[in-house]
C-alpha cells in the first residue's frame, strides 16, 4: 500500500508540474502520514542524513570551479586547442566540439555546465562555417554527456557517497567510457561530413603547439585532480577545493580575465545551483528511505534472483533507467535508485565501479533524450531555437550513445581495467 501510494503521488505531482524536490518531499510526507505509524519529523531527519556527507561538499566546489573557468577565458582556449588538434578531419569543428567536451568535462564534471559554458561558442563557430544550426546544437547536446563520465564527475561523487564506492576508482573507471562516447560521436560526425561535405580546416603543427601552450593549464586540470586522488595527495572533496584555488590562480594571475567584480555573481550562481541540487538530494534520500521501508528492495532482490542471469538484470535496469531519464532529473534518479539497486548488484556479483559508471552513462543519455532531458532545454535556449526542432535533430545521435552504453554494459573491463592498475 505504501509503495503504491508514494510512487503514485510522486508521479501525479510530476505530471502536474510540481518542482522535483517539492514533489519528492510532499509524496514522502503524505505516504508517511497515511500508512506509517512513525513521527513526521523522521522526514527531516532522513533529509539531513541524506546530505550529511563530507564527500558532497565537492559538488558546489566543482560547480564554482567551472563557473570561474568559464569567466576566466578558459573555454575559448580549450575550443581553439581542440580545433587545431582535430579541425583538419572532415567535419572539423564537429570533432572539435567533442574534444572540447572531453577537456572541459575534466574541469566541471557536469553535463549542464558543459552545455552552458561551451555551447554558445561552439554553435556560433559551427554555424559561421556553414554547419546547419540544428546539427550544431544537437551535437553540442550529445557531446555534453561526456562531461560527467570523464573525470571528475559530480554524478559519480553522488553515487560513490551513496554506494560506499571509492570515488577515485570511479573517476579512473570513467576514462575509457568517456573516450568511447567521444569516438562514437566522432564517427557519426565524420559520416555526415563526408555525405554533406562539411568544411574542415588546414592542419598546422605550429598552431597545435601554440594553442596547446595557451591552454596547457586548463588541460592539466583533470590530470592534477585524478592524479592527486589516485596518489593519495588529497580526497575528492579536497581535490574539488584545489580545483577552485587553481581556477582562481588561472583567472587572476595567469590569464588576468577574472575580475573582483565577478566574484559576487560567481558565488551567487554557485549557491543557487548547488542549493537546488542539495535540496533534491535531501528529499530524494527521504523518498528512497520510504521505498526501502515499503520493501521495494526485497521485491527487486527477489526479482533479480529469478532473473536468471546478470545480463538480463543489466538489460532490465538500463531500460528502466532510460525510461526514467526521459522524464525525470538524473540526480534524483541516481539518489533514489542507487540504494535500491546496489544491494541487488552485489548479490549478483556485479562490480560496483562498473555498475555505477553504467548507471551514470545511462542517465547522461537521458539528459539529451526527449521529452524532458535537461540538456535539451539548456542548449535550445543557448542556440535560440525551438525545443521541438532540437528534439528532432538529436534523434540520430541517440543510437550512437546507446552503442557506447551497450559496450560499457557488456564489457566490464572498460570500466575496471584502469582502476585495477592503481588500486590493488
Amino acid at each position: 500500500m505504501t509503495l503504491i501510494m508514494v510512487i503514485g503521488l510522486f508521479t501525479f505531482l510530476s505530471i502536474v508540474g510540481m518542482p522535483l524536490g517539492f514533489g519528492l518531499g510532499i509524496a514522502t510526507m503524505i505516504a508517511i502520514l497515511a500508512t506509517m505509524n512513525i513521527p513526521l519529523n523522521i522526514v527531516m531527519e532522513r533529509m539531513l542524513l541524506g546530505v550529511d556527507s563530507f564527500l558532497f561538499v565537492a559538488i558546489p566546489l566543482f560547480m564554482m570551479a567551472a563557473s570561474i573557468m568559464n569567466r576566466a577565458g578558459v573555454t575559448d582556449r580549450i575550443l581553439a586547442f581542440a580545433t587545431s588538434l582535430v579541425g583538419h578531419i572532415p567535419g572539423g569543428l564537429g570533432h572539435s566540439n567533442v574534444v572540447a567536451s572531453i577537456i572541459f568535462g575534466g574541469i566541471s564534471g557536469s553535463a549542464i555546465a558543459d552545455s552552458a559554458a561551451l555551447g554558445k561558442i561552439e554553435i556560433e563557430a559551427m554555424t559561421k562555417q556553414g554547419y546547419p544550426k540544428k546539427f550544431s546544437a544537437a551535437l553540442t547536446c550529445a557531446s555534453a554527456t561526456i562531461g560527467p563520465i570523464f573525470p571528475p564527475s559530480i554524478p559519480m561523487v553522488i553515487y560513490g557517497g551513496i554506494a560506499g564506492v571509492s570515488v577515485g576508482k570511479l573517476f579512473l573507471g570513467g576514462i575509457l567510457p568517456g573516450l568511447l562516447i567521444a569516438a562514437c560521436l566522432m564517427i557519426m560526425v565524420y559520416y555526415f561530413a563526408i555525405r554533406k561535405n562539411y568544411p574542415r580546416e588546414p592542419f598546422s603543427l605550429k598552431r597545435v603547439k601554440d594553442d596547446f601552450l595557451a591552454s596547457f593549464f586548463p588541460v592539466m586540470t583533470p590530470v592534477l585532480i585524478v592524479g592527486g586522488i589516485t596518489l593519495g595527495v588529497f580526497t575528492p572533496t579536497e581535490a574539488a577545493a584545489f580545483t577552485v584555488l587553481y581556477a582562481f590562480i588561472l583567472g587572476f594571475f595567469v590569464y588576468r580575465e577574472l575580475k573582483i567584480s565577478m566574484l559576487p555573481e560567481i558565488l551567487m550562481e554557485t549557491i543557487t545551483t548547488s542549493a537546488v541540487v542539495m535540496f533534491i538530494i535531501s528529499t530524494a534520500s527521504a523518498f528512497s528511505w520510504v521505498l526501502t521501508r515499503a520493501q521495494l528492495g526485497r521485491v527487486l532482490s527477489e526479482w533479480a534472483s529469478s532473473a536468471g542471469s546478470v545480463a538480463a538484470f543489466l538489460i532490465v535496469v538500463n531500460v528502466i533507467l532510460l525510461i526514467l531519464g526521459m522524464v525525470m532529473e538524473s540526480t534524483a534518479i541516481l539518489i533514489i535508485m542507487t540504494p535500491l539497486l546496489v544491494p541487488v548488484a552485489q548479490v549478483l556479483g556485479i562490480d560496483l565501479v562498473h555498475f555505477g559508471i553504467m548507471m551514470v552513462l545511462n542517465l547522461m543519455i537521458g539528459l539529451c533524450t526527449p521529452p524532458f532531458g535537461l540538456s535539451l532545454f539548456t542548449v535550445s535556449q543557448i542556440a535560440n531555437m525551438s525545443l521541438e526542432d532540437l528534439m528532432k535533430a538529436i534523434l540520430p545521435f541517440i543510437p550512437f550513445l546507446l552503442i557506447a552504453l551497450l559496450l560499457v554494459m557488456f564489457i566490464p573491463s572498460l570500466t575496471t581495467w584502469i582502476p585495477s592498475l592503481f588500486f590493488k
